[in-house]
């Protein structure tokens, strides 16, 4: 039996333009939540950047395969070590994809995160994880802009 990968979605009343480079500066929104650093570049097509949380506990380096302006962003995860659980690397291979477009005066972002399926050991503390990133952080951001 195969799962769903995590997806999420959201209207914002900002531009695919704004959206698009929001999601882009990671620093913006990928912080603030449990102690986390980001080093590297997110916003230039195969350049990596890694993410650390928890005081290290849990790390993770993205390139950023796919950036189509204004509509797409996709981060493939290259490496990760995770110290919460007995597979470490789960998360290398998956992607995080953010697609965005018009829907009548608003736009809306789609972020899906291919590979976090619920067979995952991680499924549901990094699925409570994002909904919180997303949630309180990226819609945050967002909305000030």
């Amino acid at each position: 039996m195969t799962h769903s990968n995590f997806s999420m979605s959201f209207l914002v009343n900002k531009s695919p333009e704004k959206v698009f480079d929001t999601v882009l500066d990671v620093r913006r929104w990928w912080t603030g939540l449990y102690d986390e650093t980001i080093e590297g570049r997110s916003d230039i097509l195969n350049e990596s950047f890694t993410f650390r949380a928890g005081g290290g506990a849990h790390y993770s380096k993205h390139k950023l395969i796919e950036a189509i302006p204004h509509a797409k962003v996709t981060w493939e995860t290259t490496d990760a070590a995770l110290s919460f659980v007995q597979r470490k690397t789960e998360w290398t291979g998956t992607k995080m994809s953010f697609t965005i477009s018009k829907k009548d005066n608003k736009t809306q972002l789609t972020f899906t995160h291919e590979g976090l399926v619920p067979e995952m050991e991680c499924y549901d503390s990094c699925s409570g994880a994002w909904s919180q990133y997303l949630r309180e952080k990226l819609m945050t951001v967002l909305s000030k802009d």
